[in-house]
């Protein structure tokens, strides 16, 4: 079995304009990161940079992805993007499922599950974030919130998951303004029962 290494990869959400991303792209590319075998470096910029930065870091090790997509490849769903799109603009991997898209933009684990096939059809990586909210936290529920997300976002790739859906998981309540940072054996605990669901 080959080594497994980390990714290790930033997304850019709302932030950053033209300029911006081509800096940082340039800078990255520049960078010894920009090859690294120790991990998998990453970046998500928003939808318009996607070409621009997949340009800059053509020939590096770093994967440019977009922060969400449609799970249909086209059709009248004004101002979403397909999978074609991001792949035509460069991406290689797609974010999906982060909890501000889940809480502000009414995300679901069935369109969440719809997106991952979409994402693997199309050969594209799925990043997918799972959480728990802070109410889920405290009242214990958090395995169970877990391997809930897990498996409805696996439930219609099955045996095609493994090496091409990465599980992010992200504690609800520790991002953001506010957030508390998960104590580090905790989610190491919370690895552990992800990898069983998987």
């Amino acid at each position: 079995m080959a080594r497994r290494i980390p990714w290790i990869g930033t997304s850019w959400k709302m932030n950053k304009t033209r300029a911006e991303a081509r800096v940082f792209a340039e800078m990255l590319k520049s960078s010894l990161y920009a090859n690294t075998k120790a991990a998998q470096p990453f970046v998500i910029p928003p939808f318009p940079y996607i070409r621009d930065v997949a340009e800059i870091l053509a020939g590096t090790r770093v994967k440019v992805g977009a922060q969400n997509m449609h799970w249909a490849d086209q059709g009248a769903w004004t101002g979403e993007i397909s999978p074609l799109m991001i792949m035509d603009c460069g991406a290689t991997m797609v974010e999906l499922a982060h909890s501000e898209r889940r809480t502000f933009f009414n995300e679901t684990d069935e369109t969440v599950a719809l997106k991952v096939q979409a994402a693997l059809k199309h050969g594209l990586i799925a990043l997918v974030c799972i959480g728990d909210t802070k109410a889920e936290y405290d009242a214990g529920r958090t395995a169970e919130i877990l391997e809930r997300q897990t498996r409805m976002a696996l439930s219609h790739v099955g045996r095609a998951a493994p090496g091409r859906v990465i599980i992010a998981y992200e504690p609800v309540w520790s991002i953001g303004e506010g957030g508390v940072p998960a104590d580090p054996d905790f989610a190491n605990q919370q690895h552990k029962r992800i990898k069983a669901v998987t």
